[in-house]
């Protein structure tokens, strides 16, 4: 998304155990946005403390289903039951993006998109499953929305961006009025 906005960047991953941080804030009764901005920040933070000097962006992507925080499918089993767990319900997609320059917190920003899927045959979400694995398993909602996930929806509300994982508009206003990017 940076690159397709003209702006320069270069991917680190963040080595943090994503799972046992999100148990903890679930343990705490945290709400998924604190979640989701938590998770950024953590990768934000750890990247910061090894290379001092740039900004750092963080981002993370929560997937709120009623009271539920639902993660990124395991296997194409996990992802049937997620998608049959979601048919015909509303989920919130829950995209945080945390920026940290020499080890300091600078900007964030959260953005919310709301979906409502289908009510798919099983039929359907086998075949889908069968098609898809494993190019959605690194998706928090096990679908693609710029592909066929794109079918699995009947109304979408909120920030495209946000569905696709950073809340870029906030993050290039941010960027511009920092001086980092022209405007």
């Amino acid at each position: 998304m940076l690159a397709a906005a003209g702006i320069t960047a270069s991917c680190h991953a963040a080595d943090i155990d994503e799972d046992a941080i999100r148990g903890a804030l679930a343990a705490e009764d945290a709400a998924p946005r604190d979640i989701a901005d938590t998770l950024a920040e953590y990768k934000a933070r750890k990247i910061s403390a090894r290379m001092p000097g740039p900004r750092v962006i963080g981002c993370d992507q929560i997937l709120r289903l009623g009271r539920a925080v639902l993660g990124k499918p395991d296997s194409p089993d996990g992802l049937r039951a997620q998608l049959a767990r979601m048919r015909n319900r509303e989920h919130e997609l829950i995209s945080a993006a945390v920026i940290y320059q020499d080890g300091s917190p600078q900007w964030r920003a959260v953005e919310t998109a709301r979906l409502t899927m289908r009510n798919l045959s099983d039929a359907w979400l086998d075949d889908y499953v069968a098609r898809n694995w494993p190019a959605v398993a690194g998706s928090v909602g096990g679908y693609h929305i710029e592909a066929e996930g794109s079918r699995l929806m009947s109304r979408i509300e909120g920030s495209w961006h946000a569905i696709l994982g950073l809340p870029l508009l906030p993050l290039v206003t941010y960027l511009e009025q920092s001086g980092v990017i022209a405007s």
